[in-house]
């Protein structure tokens, strides 16, 4: 396990490697093209060492990668600042994000599709605004309503990836707790069930409510985040959130496991038809 920029180095310079290689040039005449010592080169494909955006686009250029969507992905990757559009909306808030929140952001904004388990709470792309303060109030308790308001902010503008294009495709398994568990006050409750029904009829949305009735299960040790890319299946990651950091696991036996996993959560939950029915039933008993 390591923590998301070790990760996104490690995976960065698999990839540029992997590039490479496809070209037939080997490290040294890499080197060259670009003008570097080959120690440079081999530093970035083993991620001892961070890359600048301008760096990446160099290599891209030297392995001629005209893909414009890998291109975007490798430079966000690489930490970029840059980048026209909403993909790197979140350094605005550099002041208030601890650097693995970032990095997650930046994961989410250009996978292609996330699969999540979750136990306690609502999922934050599909949270309603009031949720999410009560949400974001519990977890940085007492500090100053100005943090406060940013980090909401942050998880609102998160759930654009939701309704860019194309969307976000995303798979998930609540665990009928997360329904019961009273936050903010019955009328936000009323309102966050709401919200789940209408993203729940989405097509980029597939949400399963796995019972109490299902007993034991794969998922009680806690919720999980696996990313996918469609560009390429080797920058996929697991995510597993805690108290004060978030880890991430690229192993591909780790990536294994937990798909399996998910894959077992979806069959032991109720179908997306029922977990719609159940969600709209609750909703009239609330």
């Amino acid at each position: 396990m390591q923590y998301g920029p070790a990760v996104r180095r490690r995976k960065l310079g698999a990839e540029l490697r992997a590039l490479r290689t496809g070209t037939g040039l080997t490290s040294g005449e890499a080197a060259r093209l670009v003008g570097w010592h080959q120690s440079k080169v081999s530093r970035i494909e083993t991620g001892a060492s961070g890359v600048k955006p301008a760096d990446v686009r160099l290599l891209l250029d030297a392995y001629g990668v005209r893909d414009a969507e890998l291109r975007e992905l490798l430079v966000v990757l690489a930490g970029s600042d840059e980048g026209a559009g909403r993909h790197h909306w979140w350094h605005a808030y550099r002041g208030v994000l601890p650097a693995t929140y970032r990095d997650f952001i930046s994961l989410e904004s250009q996978a292609s599709a996330m699969r999540t388990l979750e136990t306690s709470v609502v999922p934050g792309l599909l949270q309603t605004p009031a949720y999410a303060r009560a949400v974001t109030r519990a977890a940085v308790g007492a500090d100053a309503d100005d943090r406060l308001d940013a980090l909401v902010a942050v998880r609102l503008a998160r759930q654009d990836v939701l309704r860019a294009d194309p969307p976000l495709r995303l798979d998930a398994v609540l665990d009928e707790a997360v329904l019961h568990r009273e936050i903010g006050g019955p009328e936000v409750m009323t309102e966050q069930l709401e919200r789940l029904i209408e993203a729940a009829r989405l097509p980029q949305v597939s949400l399963q409510v796995l019972p109490f009735a299902a007993g034991a299960h794969i998922g009680i040790t806690g919720p999980f985040v696996i990313f996918s890319f469609s560009s390429t299946s080797d920058l996929d990651v697991v995510v597993l959130d805690h108290l004060t950091s978030s880890l991430y696991l690229e192993r591909k036996e780790d990536l294994q496991a937990y798909t399996d996993a998910f894959n077992t959560l979806r069959i032991h939950a109720l179908s997306p038809g029922g977990s719609l029915d159940y969600l709209a039933a609750l909703r009239g008993g609330a």
